[in-house]
């Protein structure tokens, strides 16, 4: 019961009051059980009409169409009594025995308005919860009736026509006056003719006008009525009647509501006219324009539909008698238009007719709008014009799309022309020919032997490219018939393709591609691969896009065959500039390092940066950075004689200001043109002190544990070539665990920025490099610093070096060393000290070794050399074993003969150490050995 009243409910204004009643009606019938129901309307004072049916058929009800207020029939006693009525027995005809009516009043405010009436059938009476629901329907029911529209006026064109037409045929106007509370109704004699009623059987009462009145015009007019009584207004009215000859004609009322000494209505007293022949005409221009092709509706100037034909009925989705008297923007049709209101408004507003175009959200079609202004309101003609917009639209896409191709054209042709690698004219033919044409696959390939080498591609897995690359050529696929032929080869679907090429059937759908356009690519005549356009749906292309797609197959054919060529050159250049640097870089107890060379974008030639890593003796090691001067061949030649240069340098461990110092002569020995700069660390593990020398290049980053990130100021000494020795050196304490990164200044400077903003730059990602603990791993360290400041999508003039270096120091107890006398005795002191330490490093097994050695280095010394003489044992990697003194004699190996006494000594070192020799100190020279740990007892220092 509480679900059929909250769907009623559920009813919008936009449902018409007959479709409303015939619901509210429906549901009161279901809930009671009944067979059918009725709903009456209420004349005050007069009669009740049949407005409602449900569930019974016509024949049944025509007893019921009207009836007396004062019978006693359940719907009128409903009526009079304002009250429900259940009258048992009471049946609509013979055909339900027992069958009993329940009735309700309809109300409006306090006002009775109707009744709803319910057939029962075989049970006599609705129980208490059945008469709730049936008053409720009730309530909701007089809700709907008081909201009915008024009727729709005649326009006042039309009333001036119509007392035009009585004066020329000087019509009669009859009077005629209604009795509000008897509900008598009376005509004067010109008002009985205009009716065509017989005067002697006519009853002076309303109900022998509704019974007149055509069916399709009596609500309206009843519910004018119903406003003139409530608002003691004018009635005014323009409707038909049923003449005796069974014709219906036009007809117009006029009328005033009189009150009574209480100020309430009690009679309607009025004029009433022949308004047959305005009528007629209005009928045949109402024809005319009801069965026009194009949709019409006249609207007055309050926004309500007047008129509609059968078109505009279709358009709106509603029939006349829901449209008419509506407001035009209530309609859900209406809603449907975004921005219909604003548009019409202001076109009424116009003084001459505008047109415009609006569309429909829900069914996607396209109506032009002409809307007329008028005196009363205006006049709306709607055009279906959704096939012509929409032929419009394709015309005006083709245009913009052959203008759109033209333009990708024209940068296609610059963008090839700025293409320099393979990749670049891929990428190009990518982003400016597949979009306008719709494809969504592109692969270029080239011929080599029997085999088509896949240059680019796009839209395309990796699986299916390297499938490809491994396919033979044959006859029998569509890039060789392209490359015989030379000509372009179109596909239009899979069925074609497996039609043309039944052994390769099931490539289409392998592939994931159902259309193609193969284009041959050709330099001097001769084709020497491929560019294949792909769609991922079938395709026919156009005569002018074949066209256009063999003209650009011309453009890609050129500036393709010119990217190969670079890239030849480029890749020879970059194996050079491969072989003139280190292949790998060797691992070393004192310093563990990774590197990076970035050749200057788009550049065939080798450029001058280079860098190395040089094992020197007691665990030292050197680091080096270069950068020379241009680009090219004389250059690379000129760096590699600077590499070989510093390593020949490096191995006879001479200082590092002393190395600048050759390189100098080195480079200003190879013309005056000739300029390099160059950044020489040397780092001594067991004291942590770096030594660096430069001459022109910007000083390296020094990245202490806790994340400090320094450069350290170096003498602003020239490049080399123009420099004046001597250089000067400069010395830090590093501590263990640092980081040491040389770079050149292609790594930190460029056009758009300038080196100190790159060096902040660097010190800012090596600090959130050591933030993150992304240092531990060097390599990815080195990856991070090249992509942050030299990202790929901004391409350098200059190259760039970038050497990284951990720097490991030797653990105190490694180190040992020891002041020996002047005197034959030192031999004897030395090797004592040597046994003993060895012993406390559990390397016995190479004590023997190691006392003949430092035995034979001592008694050198105190034979050839001068004080003070020092003797230190180190352990790295290998043993190392050093006497020094305050001479600057370097001893060299002679071939001593059979009776010399003398002269073995040397050569007895060189055959016990792995490696011996002689390097330079401060204070004198150093002579040095080294012996593996493999296989000695003790094991080398944990941090090593």
């Amino acid at each position: 019961m509480d679900g059929r009243l909250r769907l009623l409910t559920t009813v919008g204004d936009d449902v018409t009051e007959s479709e409303a009643l015939r619901l509210g009606l429906q549901q009161a019938v279901a809930e009671l059980s009944g067979l059918g129901g009725m709903t009456h309307h209420f004349i005050p004072d007069s009669a009740l009409i049949l407005v409602s049916v449900a569930g019974l058929p016509q024949a049944l009800i025509r007893p019921w169409e009207l009836l007396d207020v004062q019978d006693t029939t359940a719907p009128a006693r409903a009526v009079r009594t304002g009250s429900a009525v259940c009258v048992p027995g009471e049946s609509l005809a013979d055909f339900c025995p027992g069958a009993g009516l329940a009735a309700v009043p309809i109300f409006a405010g306090d006002r009775v308005i109707g009744a709803l009436t319910v057939l029962m059938g075989a049970k006599s009476e609705p129980t208490g919860e059945q008469w709730d629901f049936l008053k409720a329907v009730a309530v909701w029911t007089g809700k709907r009736m008081s909201q009915a529209p008024p009727l729709a006026q005649p326009s006042q064109h039309g009333q001036r026509s119509s007392h035009l037409w009585q004066a020329l045929e000087e019509a009669k106007v009859g009077s005629w006056e209604w009795n509000l509370r008897t509900g008598e109704m009376f005509f004067d004699e010109a008002a009985m003719a205009i009716s065509g009623l017989d005067p002697e059987e006519f009853v002076p009462h309303i109900e022998s006008w509704v019974q007149i009145v055509h069916p399709d015009d009596l609500p309206g007019t009843l519910a004018e009525a119903r406003r003139a009584i409530r608002e003691r207004g004018v009635y005014d009215a323009e409707y038909r009647i049923l003449r005796p000859d069974g014709t219906y004609g036009w007809t117009h009322a006029r009328a005033a509501v009189v009150l009574d000494d209480e100020g309430e209505p009690a009679r309607v007293v009025g004029m009433w006219w022949d308004s047959s022949a305005v009528g007629s005409t209005r009928d045949a221009l109402s024809r005319t324009l009801r069965h026009m092709s194009d949709g019409f509706l006249s609207v007055s100037d309050d926004w309500r539909i007047a008129f509609v034909n059968l078109e505009a009925e279709r358009i709106l989705g509603s029939p006349e008698e829901e449209l008419i008297g509506r407001v035009l923007w209530e309609l859900p049709a209406v809603q449907q238009m975004p921005g219909f209101k604003d548009r019409y408004q202001k076109a009424a507003e116009a003084s001459v007719p505008t047109g415009f175009d609006v569309w429909t959200s829900g069914t996607d079609r396209c109506f032009h709008l002409r809307v007329v202004p008028l005196p009363e309101g205006t006049t709306c003609y709607f055009t279906d014009v959704t096939e012509s917009r929409k032929r419009e639209a394709e015309e005006q896409a083709a245009e913009r799309a052959a203008a759109e191709r033209a333009a990708r054209i024209t940068e296609l042709t610059a963008a090839l022309a700025k293409a320099v690698t393979s990749r670049d004219v891929v990428d190009a033919v990518a982003r400016r020919v597949l979009r306008p044409f719709g494809a969504t696959g592109l692969l270029v390939q080239a011929v080599a032997g029997n085999r088509a080498h896949t240059v680019g591609a796009v839209g395309y897995r990796r699986p299916i490219l390297d499938q490809l690359e491994r396919l033979p050529l044959s006859e029998q696929t569509p890039v060789m018939e392209t490359l015989l032929s030379g000509t372009p080869l179109f596909i239009s679907s899979p069925e074609e393709y497996a039609a043309r090429y039944s052994e390769l059937a099931s490539r289409p759908h392998e592939v994931g591609k159902r259309s193609w356009a193969f284009l041959p690519l050709t330099t001097s005549g001769r084709p020497y691969g491929v560019c294949v356009i792909s769609f991922d749906h079938t395709r026919r292309l156009t005569a002018e896009e074949r066209i256009l797609l063999n003209a650009i197959s011309g453009l890609v054919s050129q500036a393709l065959e010119r990217a190969r060529l670079y890239d030849a050159e480029h890749n020879r250049a970059q194996e050079l500039q491969r072989g003139l640097l280190p292949r790998e870089l060797p691992s070393l107890p004192a310093c563990t390092a990774a590197a990076r060379y970035l050749p200057a974008g788009q550049s065939i030639e080798v450029g001058g940066d280079w860098y190395d890593m040089i094992p020197l003796s007691a665990g030292q090691v050197a680091l080096v950075i270069g950068d020379v001067m241009g680009h090219g061949l004389s250059e690379a030649a000129t760096m590699g004689q600077l590499r070989t240069a510093v390593q020949t340098l490096a191995d006879l461990e001479l200082p590092p200001e002393e190395i600048l110092g050759h390189l100098n002569e080195v480079v200003g020995s190879l013309g005056e043109d000739s300029y390099a700069t160059c950044l020489y660390a040397l780092y001594d593990p067991a004291t942590r002190v770096c030594s660096f020398a430069c001459a022109g290049h910007p000083p390296p980053a020094v990245v202490h544990p806790d994340g400090t990130v320094l450069f350290p100021g170096l003498p602003s000494n020239p490049p080399l070539g123009v420099a004046d020795p001597p250089f000067g050196t400069v010395e830090l304490t590093i501590p263990d665990g640092s980081l040491l990164v040389l770079f050149s200044d292609g790594l930190v400077e460029s056009a758009a920025r300038n080196i100190d903003d790159g060096m902040a730059q660097l010190a800012q990602l090596l600090r959130t490099a050591r933030d993150t603990a992304q240092d531990t791993d060097l390599e990815r360290l080195c990856d991070n610093l090249t992509a942050g400041l030299l990202p790929a999508e901004h391409p350098t003039d200059d190259d760039a070096a970038l050497l990284v270096g951990r720097l490991h120091a030797l653990a105190p107890d490694e180190v040992v060393s020891w002041p020996l006398p002047e005197d034959p005795k030192a031999a004897g002191l030395a090797r004592a000290y040597v046994r003993e330490q060895l012993s406390t490093w559990s390397l016995e097994d190479l004590a023997t070794t190691t006392e003949l050695l430092a035995s034979e280095l001592v008694g050198n010394v105190v034979r050839h050399a001068k004080g003070p003489v020092r003797l230190r044992l180190l352990r790295t990697d290998c043993l190392v074993c050093e006497v020094s003194d305050g001479s600057l004699t370097t001893p060299r190996i002679r071939r001593a003969l059979e009776t010399d006494e003398s002269g073995r000594g040397l050569q007895l070192i060189a055959a016990l150490a792995q490696r011996w020799g002689t390097r330079y100190t401060a204070t004198g020279k150093c002579i040095w050995t080294e012996q593996s740990l493999l296989g000695a007892g003790g094991d080398a220092p944990a941090a090593w």
